[in-house]
C-alpha cells in the first residue's frame, strides 16, 4: 500500500450526495477548510428526491445558491399538485391538492418557496457552488478506515481510479454516507423505528404520446391505484421524459431481474390506462422506503447527517430536506468551535436539536404515505388515521425545545399543530421585508455568519452592550436597530417588535441558522451583563 504524507483538514465529509455537498457549501461559506470524498465517480444521474421545501430553499438562499437552483428547476416550475387516480384516462381521479401554496399565503412567512429540482439537477449546482466557496471535493475516492480519538479523526482514503492511498487527519468527521452507513455501523450506533415500509423500483422512460394523455395536468406526482398496475408517475420534463415507481416485493421472492423492460413497459401502459403509448425504458433503480432514526447523532468527533442519521418515507419529500437542514445546523456549530468562539459543548446541541426533529418528521412522513395511499405501502394499524395537517408546520414550524436555546418550554411539541413563527426561542425567526441602505432584504438574509441582535432603532443600549460583549468574548455579534429611520426599516410600517413577540424596549438574539436563541420581552437593568451571560451559555463558554 502506498501511503502518502498525511493531509490535515479541520473537517472531513464522507459522502458527496445532497447532504454532503450541502455541508461543503455551508462550511465553505463560513470559511472552514474541509475535504469531501465520494466513492462514486460523479453526481447522481437518476431523477429522484425532487421536492425541496421552503426551509431548505431559505438556507440555499442565504448560501447564495437559490437562484441557480431555480434556474436548474425551471422545467418543472409550473408543476404543483398531487393527483390520485385509478388511471389517467378514467373518471376516478382526485386531486389530493392542486397547489403547493394556494393563494400565495406562504409569502407572509418566507422570502422563498417550494422548488421541484430533481437530485440529478440539484447536485451539480451544489457541487459548483461548493467548489467556488473553496471546497476540496474528490469523487472516485473512498474512505477505507477511520479511527477517532480524543483530539480528532485519522482516516485512510483510496483513489478508486489510481489505487493511491491517502492518510488524512481531521478535527471532525461528518458521515453523510447514506442509510447503510458503514461509519454508523463502526460507531455501533443503533436505530429505532418500524424499519422497512415498502420497496419500489424507480423506472426512467421516454414516451412522447404520454404527454398527450397527461394533457394540461401539471402534477408533481400522480398516484395510480389500479389493482395489479399501481405505481407513481412523475414528470421529468412534461414532454417525453418520465419516472415511474413500481411496487417491488422482495419479501415474496421478487427480484430486480423480474423487472424486464417488457414487464415495466406493460405495467406503465396498464397503470396509466393508455395501452397504445410508446414506452422506451432508459433505466431502473431500486429504492427502499423505511422509517428509522439513529439513537445517537454521533460519537467521538464523528457526526451523522442525512440518511445515515434517519430514513423516512418519501411522501412529502421530508428525508432529503431534513438531511440538508442537519448539515446547516451542524456547519455553524463546527465553525464556531473551530474558530475558538465556542466550547466543544456547543456540538452536543446538534443531537439535542436534530434528533427530536427527525423522530417527529419521520412519523409524519409515514402518516403522509398512508394518507396518500402510496403504492406498495400497507401501513400498520393506527398509522395514518386521517389528515394530520399541512406540510408547513413540519417543514417550517418545527422547534428546538432543547439545545443552544434559552427560555424555551421544553414540554411543547417539536412540531406544532399550526404554524407559529412569532419570535419564540427555538423557532425559526420571523421574516420581514426591510430596507437596509436602500436595498430590499428579508430579515432572514441577515442570519448566516454570526449571531445577530435585533433591537429598536430608537434605543442604542442593546447595541452598545452587544459591541462590548463581542469584544469581551472575541466573537462576531452583529447588532441592528430596526424601525423607521434605523439600520433596518420594515416595509409598510410593519411592527418588528410585535412580529418578534417582544416590545420596543426588548431584544431578540438570532443564531447563524436563523433560529431564535433568546429573547428579552422588555428592558433589563444591565444589558451588557445579560447579553454576556446569555451568549456565554449559548456558546458553551462556561
Amino acid at each position: 500500500m502506498n501511503e502518502n504524507v498525511e493531509l490535515r483538514v479541520p473537517v472531513l465529509i464522507v459522502g458527496g450526495s445532497l447532504v454532503g455537498l450541502s455541508a461543503s457549501l455551508f462550511l465553505g461559506r463560513l470559511g472552514i477548510e474541509h475535504l469531501l470524498v465520494e466513492k462514486h465517480a460523479a453526481t447522481s444521474t437518476h431523477p429522484r428526491g425532487r421536492g425541496n421545501n421552503v426551509r431548505t430553499m431559505e438556507v440555499f438562499r442565504t448560501a447564495g445558491a437559490e437562484r441557480r437552483i431555480r434556474a436548474a428547476a425551471s422545467v418543472l416550475a409550473e408543476n404543483h399538485g398531487i393527483l390520485q387516480a385509478g388511471s389517467l384516462t378514467g373518471d376516478d381521479q382526485e386531486w389530493l391538492f392542486r397547489e403547493i401554496d394556494p393563494g400565495g399565503g406562504l409569502a407572509r412567512f418566507s422570502p422563498s418557496g417550494w422548488c421541484l429540482c430533481s437530485q440529478n439537477d440539484l447536485e451539480p449546482v451544489l457541487l459548483a457552488q461548493a467548489r467556488e466557496q473553496g471546497g476540496d471535493i474528490r469523487f472516485s475516492t473512498e474512505m477505507m478506515t477511520f479511527d477517532p480519538d480524543g483530539s480528532g479523526v485519522h482516516a485512510t482514503l483510496k483513489n478508486r481510479e489510481t489505487g493511491e492511498h491517502i492518510s488524512v487527519r481531521a478535527d471532525y468527521l461528518i458521515a453523510a454516507d447514506g442509510p447503510r452507513s458503514p461509519i454508523r455501523e463502526q460507531l455501533r450506533i443503533g436505530q429505532s423505528g418500524p424499519g422497512d415500509l415498502f420497496h419500489n423500483v424507480s423506472i426512467t422512460f421516454r414516451s412522447r404520446k404520454l404527454a398527450d394523455v397527461v394533457g394540461d395536468r401539471r402534477f408533481i406526482v400522480c398516484y395510480l391505484t389500479k389493482p395489479g398496475a399501481d405505481g407513481a408517475l412523475l414528470p421529468v420534463d412534461n414532454k417525453k421524459e418520465w419516472v415511474f415507481h413500481a411496487p417491488w416485493q422482495p419479501e415474496r421472492g421478487e427480484t430486480l431481474e423480474d423487472f424486464t423492460d417488457e414487464r415495466c413497459a406493460e405495467h406503465i401502459r396498464r397503470a396509466t390506462g393508455a395501452p397504445d403509448i410508446d414506452v422506451e425504458i432508459t433505466g431502473k433503480a431500486p429504492w427502499h422506503a423505511a422509517e428509522r432514526v439513529a439513537e445517537r447523532y454521533g460519537r467521538d468527533r464523528v457526526f451523522l447527517a442525512g440518511d445515515s442519521a434517519h430514513e423516512m418515507s418519501p411522501t412529502g419529500a421530508f428525508g432529503s430536506n431534513t438531511g440538508i437542514q442537519d448539515a446547516h445546523n451542524l456547519a455553524w456549530k463546527l465553525a464556531a468551535v473551530l474558530r475558538g468562539e465556542a466550547g466543544p459543548g456547543l456540538l452536543d446541541t446538534y443531537e439535542a436539536e436534530r434528533l427530536p426533529v427527525a423522530r417527529a418528521t419521520s412519523e409524519r412522513a409515514s402518516s403522509r404515505s398512508a394518507e396518500h395511499s402510496h403504492p406498495g405501502y400497507a401501513p400498520a394499524p393506527g398509522v395514518g388515521g386521517g389528515k394530520k395537517g399541512g406540510l408547513l408546520p413540519v417543514a417550517l414550524g418545527y422547534r428546538y425545545v432543547r439545545g443552544a436555546v434559552l427560555g424555551v418550554d421544553a414540554e411543547q411539541p417539536v412540531v406544532p399543530q399550526g404554524l407559529r413563527l412569532n419570535g419564540d426561542p427555538g423557532s425559526r425567526a420571523p421574516h420581514l421585508w426591510v430596507r437596509q441602505k436602500g436595498e430590499r432584504r428579508s430579515t432572514l438574509d441577515l442570519y448566516e455568519r454570526s449571531f445577530v441582535l435585533l433591537s429598536d432603532g430608537a434605543d442604542v443600549a442593546w447595541r452598545r452592550a452587544a459591541a462590548r460583549v463581542a469584544a469581551r468574548l472575541s466573537v462576531r455579534l452583529d447588532a441592528f436597530g430596526i424601525g423607521a429611520g434605523s439600520d433596518l426599516e420594515p416595509e409598510n410600517g410593519a411592527d418588528w417588535a410585535q412580529a418578534h413577540g417582544t416590545s420596543a424596549e426588548g431584544a431578540v438574539l438570532v443564531r447563524p441558522d436563523a433560529f431564535v436563541a433568546w429573547r428579552s420581552e422588555g428592558s433589563v437593568t444591565d444589558p451588557e451583563a445579560t447579553l454576556y451571560e446569555v451568549l456565554s451559555s449559548l456558546l458553551s463558554r462556561g
